[in-house]
């Protein structure tokens, strides 16, 4: 071998020095050695790695090459290569090696194909004869037993890189043409470059659009190649799906979307890694927080085969890319196939089971999908799922107050992923929807409400009505029944109000001054500042409001609407946040933990019919309505009465907070759950307080 590289390098050397070398002559040549070997040859065990082939197809590919390079224009074509396309010269080694003969030759023909589409620079896949072969060595990839993985994938990527350069040959590689006159070899070699108008298939009954895929054609063998144990093969067959998905063409996009299989195949995959799941043995927890691993980067890794859960969310990882890279009518195609293979017909029914391992994880599955999810299709398909599959989404929101903690935590746990998303469906269905008639004030309000936009018609009326209204407004806080067991808060419990906020002062020190100092904790160990935080709702703001920017949320609140029959409902959502609220002091601390995250996320959004709802406590209510601050009002009441049996409060709360901290393992404390429901009611209505101090300079 190392004296045909001697050869191989001499004959390169004259080609540059000789012009008069004849080039197809010597291309012939090398041709005709390989041809020859199957004529004198009688040693059919003899490995093609220990005969001339190898070497003879590496000459050839160098003189077109070079041919190539001596061509002035593109669009001209040399003898060498009209000799290669007239005689079929890639139809005959795709059948050599299919043959495997001599032991190895598929190897040499995939190197060959491989080279030979990656460095010629004159678009070829339109020409049947390039095309057919390419098409039929395909079919030999990713067979079982396959000892050319690497090979295969290498000519898969060449292939998929020349459809990145030219989009319009994808349909020649899928094996899905149109059905012109066939081509003759010399049509060929007259046009060799012709445009996709004036190509052929061997069939003339099937339509344009008709499905004429082979079952092993590119995108099926390139999903078996994602399976391979050879990382570097995975990742290649990854890259080349890619490259397909992300062509930007309009006809590309149409094409993968409505005649193949592609969404098919990628969300079966996905419903395959899920299926191996064990459902038993997964922790919600981990599930709940699973952190995002580029899927590249597992491949990549050189760490043993991932498990199952690794796998699930690597390959989830690599469809939420394709998408954001597809052109938007084939990511819409592949999330609604994930919509409907996975999400409807796996995970729903799972999700309506009656056992609560099956529901726990499936809802913990879905809160981390919400949470790892980017792509504007998939995400849409999300949300259409949670939000629109009949009895699915009411359900969903009443788990959220389950009897199982576990579940109550997933569910509240999904509810806090999706405020996260920039998606306004969101909160429009599960909040806004409800809170727009307004009928959740009183008769008096609303009628004050309408006057004074009359009164911002004609500014002549008499501003001493004005007051008169106001004071009466503000009596009917305490008229309401859901404040009946509200406390009496004296001048001396109010804070010092936060200089410069006018009207927002009395809003901020509303919900500071809900907990009445006597029960404080904070300020025992030095912690809690108020500062804190103001910052930590800054954030929060900012964050939510980034969210929103581009929804076109209105800056007032509408008009409420006349003559709105019946109670006022919250909606499931709002309901059950406020059901669970009033039971802060008996509840778990990490559920209270997460119920009053969920709150303030809500709370932060700058819509006015929230900041009305949420933040205002000053609205006067209708009969039977209620809002945070109320519940809120009637939660220390119950609070006031029951710390009335625990002796030695400030000592206990002290290590109650000391507990939380680590810094107290005493296990045993009296009351624990009361102490930490109080202490968990303390920082949300700061917490609260922080979110009215950040906003509401921007709205009052």
């Amino acid at each position: 071998m190392e004296t045909f590289s001697k050869l191989s390098s001499m004959l390169l050397h004259a080609l540059e020095t000789e012009p008069t070398v004849d080039l197809l002559e010597s291309f012939v040549d090398h041709w005709k050695a390989v041809t020859g070997y199957y004529i004198q040859t009688t040693d059919d065990s003899r490995p093609v790695r220990q005969t001339e082939i190898p070497w003879r197809l590496r000459q050839m590919l160098d003189i077109l090459v070079y041919e190539e390079k001596q061509q002035p224009a593109v669009e001209e074509t040399g003898a060498c290569l009209e000799y290669l396309l007239q005689h079929k010269l890639l139809e005959t080694l795709c059948t050599l090696g299919k043959a495997q003969y001599p032991p190895g030759m598929v190897q040499q023909v995939l190197l060959f194909f491989s080279k030979f589409l990656s460095q010629m620079q004159k678009p070829l896949l339109q020409l049947v004869s390039v095309y057919k072969p390419v098409q039929k060595l395909i079919r030999l990839c990713a067979l079982p037993g396959s000892l050319t993985e690497k090979e295969e994938a290498q000519f898969l990527l060449a292939v998929c890189s020349r459809v990145k350069q030219d989009p319009h040959v994808l349909r020649y590689v899928l094996e899905f043409v149109d059905q012109p006159a066939a081509r003759t070899p010399a049509s060929d070699q007259s046009q060799p470059c012709t445009q996709a108008s004036n190509h052929s298939t061997e069939s003339q009954d099937s339509s344009p659009c008709s499905p004429v895929q082979s079952e092993r054609g590119l995108l099926s063998v390139l999903m078996q190649l994602t399976n391979s144990q050879r990382r570097a093969v995975c990742l290649t067959a990854h890259e080349c799906l890619l490259l397909l998905a992300s062509l930007q063409s309009d006809s590309s996009g149409e094409f993968l979307s409505h005649h193949t299989q592609l969404g098919e195949l990628l969300a079966g995959r996905l419903l395959q890694l899920y299926s191996l799941l064990p459902l038993e043995g997964l922790d919600p927890a981990e599930l709940q927080n699973w952190t995002r691993t580029p899927w590249s980067a597992d491949l990549q890794s050189k760490a043993p085969a991932s498990d199952h859960m690794t796998s699930f969310f690597s390959w989830l990882d690599f469809l939420d890319q394709l998408m954001r890279e597809a052109p938007q009518v084939l990511a819409v195609k592949l999330a609604q196939c994930v919509h409907q293979l996975w999400l409807l017909d796996v995970l729903q029914p799972q999700l309506l089971h009656t056992c609560e391992q099956q529901v726990l994880v499936s809802t913990s599955v879905l809160c981390a999908t919400v949470r790892l999810v980017t792509s504007c299709s998939l995400l849409d398909q999300l949300v259409d799922f949670l939000l629109r599959t009949p009895s699915l989404t009411e359900l969903l929101l009443q788990r959220c107050d389950h009897i199982s903690d576990q579940i109550s935590m997933a569910s509240l746990s999904l509810v806090e992923e999706l405020l996260q998303k920039p998606h306004r469906d969101i909160l429009d269905v599960l909040v806004l929807s409800f809170l727009l008639s307004r009928s959740y004030l009183s008769p008096a309000a609303a009628g004050q409400e309408d006057r004074q936009e009359d009164r911002q018609e004609d500014r002549q009326e008499d501003r001493q009505e004005d007051a008169n209204q106001d004071s009466e407004d503000s009596d009917g806080l305490e008229e309401d029944p859901f404040f009946s067991d509200s406390l009496s808060l004296s001048d001396s419990q109010l804070l010092p109000p936060p200089s410069g906020l006018g009207s927002a002062a009395d809003v901020v020190n509303s919900f500071l001054c809900l907990v009445p100092v006597q029960v404080r904790s904070a300020q025992l160990l030095q912690e809690g500042g108020y500062e804190s935080y103001v910052h930590d709702a800054h954030t929060l703001v900012t964050e939510c409001q980034s969210l929103s920017l581009s929804w076109d949320w209105p800056i007032a609140p509408p008009p409420p609407s006349p003559g709105v029959g019946g109670e006022f409902f919250e909606g499931h959502l709002l309901k059950v946040l406020f059901d669970r609220l009033g039971r802060v002091l008996e509840q778990p601390y990490e559920v209270n933990l997460k119920l009053t995250a969920v709150l303030s996320r809500l709370s932060a959004f700058s819509h006015p019919l929230l900041q009305e709802y949420l933040l205002d406590p000053y609205i006067s209510l209708s009969p039977c309505s209620r809002s945070l601050f109320s519940v809120l009002i009637r939660l220390i009441g119950e609070l006031m009465q029951r710390i009335q049996q625990v002796s030695n409060l400030s000592d206990r709360l002290l290590n109650a907070r000391r507990h939380l901290l680590g810094l107290n393992h005493n296990t045993g404390l009296d009351h624990l759950t009361l102490l930490r429901g109080l202490i968990v009611l303390e920082e949300f209505c700061k917490e609260l307080a922080a979110i009215a101090f950040v906003k509401l300079p921007l709205d009052a």
